[in-house]
């Protein structure tokens, strides 16, 4: 494994020291959308009750079904007794009856139905039965790499084993903006009257929406074992952050928490763009080829977030196997460039071949050859490094 020190650190001039985030909650996690920075983890890969927020993962598999062609949004399902018999956040659906899905779903989403959640786990359950569902949702958990996550039913309901970790819930936050921004929109609803006649459940829990931060979306969650709860996400400018929240005393107490982790996570950092898509980081050796290196380049624009108030340091590694074997392709990716930011998790960017280098033929294995002789003879190469 070659290592090359190829960027030199970088330096924003200021002094202050950064200090984390001092929470409330129980368990947080905080993540940057744009960059993939954490900026908070508390407890953050502790499973817990989640609550109401679990619905998320109700969401999900019913977005996924609709884009199979599994389920659509003007489908009338029936509400059956099991799911008439929820109380908490209803509804009021009523055994018998049926119901359109976008109804469904907006009443998930911005009522916290239980009732509708139910409704649609049983028409999307192998066995057509709440539990089935539940299993369902655990073992899409997994695939998703939510390795904390085990679900009981499909609304939150406290039942042993119901359990999520806050990190959980960020990667799933993720996964339904990124991969269903059609449904999105839904999230920053702040009322859905589904009946006239019951109208004392309309508004969406979310204390954020309509505070001119950004925020748009996603889910409360509150029991008494659980405390309240908010997987939120909020978007300012080009950055996005997702944030969950989990274990607070009080409403009150989790809309001003999830309002000051917004603009912390807005205000103390700041997007740095390091290298533009297409330019060269590095070169690497390239073994018996019609050229003796490849330059190493990013697809994207690389950008680094960054504490705004401190001194801050990033150290850049290009790290590959090699020499590389000639013949090369243009846009195979060949090695990786590592930033560690100080005080932030570390960022792996993929990095590809420049250009195509072709297999030199007979001349070229001979250089070679010559080549390795001279590194025998010499020693081993000392890895180049810069500051």
């Amino acid at each position: 494994m070659i290592r090359i020190l190829a960027v030199a650190a970088l330096l924003i001039p200021t002094a202050l020291p950064l200090h984390a985030f001092e929470t409330r909650a129980t368990s947080a996690f905080v993540i940057d959308h744009t960059t993939g920075t954490v900026l908070l983890n508390k407890n953050a890969d502790t499973p817990l009750p989640p609550a109401s927020m679990s619905k998320l993962m109700t969401l999900f598999l019913a977005f996924e079904a609709i884009e199979r062609g599994q389920l659509s949004m003007t489908d009338e399902l029936v509400v059956s007794a099991h799911a008439n018999s929820f109380g908490g956040s209803t509804l009021f659906l009523r055994t018998g009856e049926r119901v359109k899905v976008e109804d469904l779903l907006r009443g998930i989403i911005v009522l916290s139905g239980n009732d509708a959640c139910v409704v649609i786990a049983e028409a999307l359950s192998p066995d057509g039965t709440e539990g089935g569902f539940a299993r369902l949702m655990t073992r899409r958990a997994q695939e998703l790499g939510m390795t904390n996550s085990t679900f009981a039913n499909s609304s939150g309901w406290p039942a042993a084993g119901h359990r999520m970790s806050m990190r959980d819930l960020g990667l799933l936050a993720k996964h339904l903006l990124d991969d269903f921004p059609e449904y999105y929109p839904m999230f920053s609803e702040k009322e859905f009257l589904f009946d006239p006649n019951e109208s004392s459940n309309r508004r969406n829990r979310n204390p954020l929406l309509g505070l001119g931060i950004g925020a748009d979306g996603l889910k409360t969650g509150h029991t008494q074992e659980a405390g309240y709860g908010l997987t939120g996400s909020a978007k300012q400018g080009d950055r996005r952050v997702i944030f969950v929240l989990s274990g607070m005393d009080s409403a009150a107490a989790r809309a001003e928490e999830s309002e000051a982790v917004v603009n912390w996570a807005f205000r103390q950092f700041a997007q740095r763009t390091i290298a533009t898509g297409g330019e060269r980081i590095a070169t690497a050796k390239v073994w018996e080829g019609s050229e003796p290196e490849v330059g190493l380049v990013p697809v994207e624009d690389i950008s680094v977030l960054l504490p705004i108030l401190t001194g801050a340091k990033v150290s850049a590694d290009v790290v590959y196997t090699g020499p590389i074997q000639a013949p090369v392709t243009a846009g195979t990716q060949l090695a990786e460039l590592v930033l560690q930011p100080e005080d932030l998790p570390e960022q792996r960017i993929p990095l590809v071949a420049e250009s195509d280098v072709a297999h030199g033929g007979f001349l070229a294995k001979v250089s070679t050859a010559a080549m390795s002789l001279f590194e025998a003879i010499r020693g081993p190469a000392t890895p180049e490094s810069g500051a």
